[in-house]
């Protein structure tokens, strides 16, 4: 899997996920205003005719950037499966047993049948028999209790739900803008 660069706004607040190459080019641009981290990556050039040394870019693994700061960017984040089962921790909000990917559904608090939205605040973590159990019934008529408050993540909690592989670097970047909310990584 290819490295994936944090990038930053120049407000320093986490905006997205970018590959080597987009990075490499805002390094060319010089649209880079302040880096986090050892070098995360080395990108290596074409050689000089005049000197005969390559060309080297070292890349750190968080970048901020020139840009304006939009508050479309600090928008709530899209609600997806991975990321809701990952803000769960994997685990079923209703039994509190821990289940892999395939074994877990995302389920309606209140259920769409009955008015329910597809959001973060509405959404959890469920077991395959739970949700079953549960139906087109709110928790209370169910007789279940939810064993987590749903919370919507913040732009950095979201993007450490959206990234599995995130460097030490990043991480202690990202964690500086959790909540209390996030407090299992």
């Amino acid at each position: 899997m290819q490295a994936q660069i944090l990038r930053l706004n120049k407000a320093g607040q986490a905006m997205e996920w970018i590959g080597l190459e987009t990075a490499a080019c805002l390094y060319s641009k010089e649209q880079i205003i302040w880096t986090y981290g050892n070098t995360s990556v080395s990108l290596h050039g074409g050689f000089s005719r005049i000197t005969g040394k390559q060309s080297v870019l070292d890349i750190a693994p968080v970048i901020a950037t020139e840009g304006r700061v939009h508050a479309k960017d600090m928008r709530v984040p899209r609600l997806c499966n991975r990321s809701l089962f990952r803000r769960d921790n994997y685990l079923c909000m209703y039994c509190g047993k821990s289940f892999g990917r395939s074994e877990l559904t995302c389920d309606h608090v209140m259920p769409r049948a009955r008015g329910g939205k597809d959001t973060w605040m509405n959404c959890v973590a469920a077991c395959k028999s739970c949700n079953n159990f549960k139906g087109c019934r709110t928790p209370e008529e169910a007789g279940m209790q939810l064993i987590a408050i749903p919370f919507c993540p913040n732009k950095a909690e979201y993007l450490a739900l959206a990234n599995r592989n995130i460097l030490v670097d990043q991480m202690d970047f990202l964690m500086k803008g959790f909540s209390k909310n996030m407090n299992r990584f």
